[in-house]
């Protein structure tokens, strides 16, 4: 066990007070009067309570540490069991009753008895010591090291119940004694009459005589009732993997509706496609056209060139012509007018062939160019509709895209929960197999035909066990008497095996302690004190005349009263050590008040030492007035938590 923390509210001339403590060596420093032992008494009391009876001093704990002029009389504690459980304590010493949480801050107080005079003795229920055996043990205040008489006649009483029951609150002489009239009374003897065992036998004997007759119906019965449970595991199994078909088809089903869904889409990007082909087709066919138009145009101006030379053939014709008028004209004729009118004609034939020639390339440039811008648009009409078409086309793609991963991980996922689901009743993967290779539906129907005809199986062993019941009602409330009575019979009879074997275990128990309790607790107290004294005194005992005796140099053993007061105290604090892991199964925290007060530096730096050596499991708490521990721990390299108050 470990205290943790220590907080204090008002408690004497402490207030708002925190102390955090380490699991190993802790030192609590302080001047004198600077509440030291005010909080020692704090810890004893946060754990046992505080009394206001005096109990013979002149004022009580409550009157002697509750605070002037405040109402606020309180404070908390938290520490941990060797389980690693937590708990902390608050308590108003006001009250009597405390209040106790668990690690996880609930409130566990009603988990304890309640004692009338005490309150909760949660802490003696944790660690079976009481605060008679915390005072004389765990804690050690000022000036208080040594056991006074009545401390030692505790521990003494105590440690011989311990040796004889096991329990320091428990003798071993009433134990048995207890036990005794406890069989007496609850079992009896085979010699004893009227006793419950001997009445429950008597009956049980007269019982059997006549149920003799109705253990055959009973093993029919019984055979009956086991076919009954193998149908009904069957028909339990069969249902299972029936309902494990189902889900898996339902799946199957959705899964195939979801696909549908896809599918239609699908279906439509198809089409969008399709329309895309089209358009893609009409385009090649516009650009053909357009190109058709190009080679027209190629082929007319082909056909200009021969007309040109056509007409480069008849104004040659014409010039020829010109030629023989004119010179006909001017050898024999001799006209002006048809010279002006043959020069006239060829630059006339000129202007009109040009001008007819310019109207017509005009008319079919503008052919063609309407041509070709009507095919133009309609190329960019088509380009659009593709390009639109390919829009909607990918948008619809990336959509079938995800829906269809959506689908596939539902269905993956759907088929890992009812494998999940399924896997703890059924061999799974045997039944996916079957599952797979059966068409779904007629693997259906026919576990619902084995189901059905189990069950019709099963009400036909159910009718004929209920004959065979029937049979058996006039025995059935004979036979259960039988068997309670059986059930008490070997009730009592362990009960009696129980006692008995607690008995014999106690009585083994009582004088294997016996004889081993006081050489163990001598033996440990030697090895204490020899470690602590640096092996000047190796052997220590106690004697019923003279209590706790000593063997000196000379081998002669002394009473402790004779040897020097540090030597005393060195006995005294050895004692408690020795038997502080005798107490409880709880490695309880030791708590020492100015314990060193008589100890010189050699002596303290044995104590520290072994201490730290040989109490690893304690939790060690030091109030001290000085610095000493604190240099000597310092000087030995020991650590330790050190608190100023």
């Amino acid at each position: 066990m470990k205290i943790k923390n220590i907080k204090i509210n008002n408690y004497g001339n402490l207030e708002n007070k925190e102390i955090n403590l380490e699991k190993n060596i802790n030192i609590i420093y302080g001047k004198n009067e600077s509440g030291k032992s005010t909080l020692l008494n704090y810890v004893k009391n946060i754990f046992y309570g505080i009394s206001k009876n005096k109990n013979g001093r002149d004022i009580s704990d409550y009157d002697k540490y509750k605070p002037w002029g405040k109402e606020d009389f309180s404070g908390k504690l938290k520490y941990e069991l060797d389980n690693g459980k937590e708990f902390e304590i608050f308590r108003d010493f006001n009250k009597k009753k405390p209040k106790i949480f668990n690690g996880e801050l609930e409130d566990i107080s009603k988990e304890f008895d309640i004692v009338k005079k005490e309150g909760i003795p949660f802490f003696y229920e944790q660690t079976n010591v009481d605060e008679t055996m915390f005072t004389s043990t765990v804690l050690s205040m000022q000036q208080e090291v040594k056991l006074d008489s009545y401390n030692q006649s505790v521990l003494v009483q105590k440690l011989a119940n311990l040796a004889g029951t096991g329990d320091d609150n428990l003798s071993y002489a009433k134990v048995i004694e207890k036990l005794n009239k406890k069989q007496m009374e609850e079992v009896g003897t085979d010699r004893s009459q009227g006793r419950p065992i001997n009445i429950v036998k008597e009956k049980l004997k007269n019982i059997q005589l006549v149920l003799k007759e109705s253990e055959q119906y009973q093993n029919d019965k019984g055979s009956l009732k086991a076919r009954i449970d193998e149908y009904n595991s069957k028909i339990d199994e069969l249902e299972l993997e029936l309902g494990l078909v189902k889900r898996y088809n339902e799946t199957i089903l959705c899964n195939q509706q979801e696909q549908n869904k896809v599918n239609i889409k699908k279906e439509y990007a198809k089409e969008k496609n399709e329309k895309i082909e089209e358009l893609l087709s009409e385009k090649n066919n516009l650009l053909q056209k357009n190109n058709l138009n190009k080679e027209n145009k190629n082929t007319k101006l082909n056909e200009k060139n021969k007309k040109r030379k056509k007409y480069i053939l008849i104004l040659l014709f014409i010039l020829i012509f010109n030629i023989l008028i004119f010179s006909l004209n001017k050898n024999y004729l001799k006209n002006n007018i048809i010279n002006i009118f043959n020069f006239l004609l060829i630059p006339i034939y000129l202007i009109i062939i040009f001008i007819l020639e310019k109207n017509k390339n005009k008319k079919i440039k503008n052919r063609i160019k309407k041509k070709n811008e009507k095919i133009n648009d309609e190329i960019n009409l088509v380009e659009k509709q593709i390009e639109i078409l390919n829009e909607e086309k990918n948008k619809i793609e990336k959509e079938i895209e995800n829906e269809q991963i959506k689908i596939d991980n539902k269905f993956d996922l759907e088929l890992e929960k009812i494998k999940n689901n399924y896997k703890d009743k059924l061999d799974i993967n045997k039944y996916i197999e079957k599952i797979e290779e059966n068409n779904l539906n007629n693997f259906i129907y026919e576990l619902q035909e084995k189901i059905n005809k189990n069950k019709i199986e099963l009400q036909s062993i159910k009718i004929r066990e209920e004959e065979k019941t029937k049979k058996l009602e006039n025995m059935a409330s004979l036979k259960e008497e039988y068997e309670l009575l059986e059930e008490e019979l070997n009730n009592l009879e362990e009960k009696n095996a129980s006692i008995n074997l607690a008995k014999e275990f106690l009585e083994k128990a009582y004088v294997k302690m016996k004889n081993s309790i006081t050489p163990k607790f001598t033996e440990n107290l030697s090895k204490n004190i020899s470690s602590i004294s640096n092996n000047k005194y190796t052997k220590v005992g106690i004697n019923d005349e003279k209590g706790l005796i000593v063997e000196n140099e000379y081998g002669e053993y002394i009473p402790v009263e004779r040897l020097s007061i540090g030597t005393i105290d060195q006995l005294y604090l050895s004692l408690r050590l020795s038997m502080i892991d005798d107490l409880s199964e709880e490695k309880m925290p030791i708590l020492l008040d100015e314990a060193f007060a008589y100890f010189d530096d050699a002596r303290l730096e044995n104590i520290l030492k072994f201490l730290s050596e040989n109490m690893k499991e304690h939790q060690v708490i030091i109030f001290t007035c000085t610095k000493r521990e604190k240099e000597i721990l310092d000087k030995l390299n020991i650590e330790y938590n050190f608190i100023e108050m």
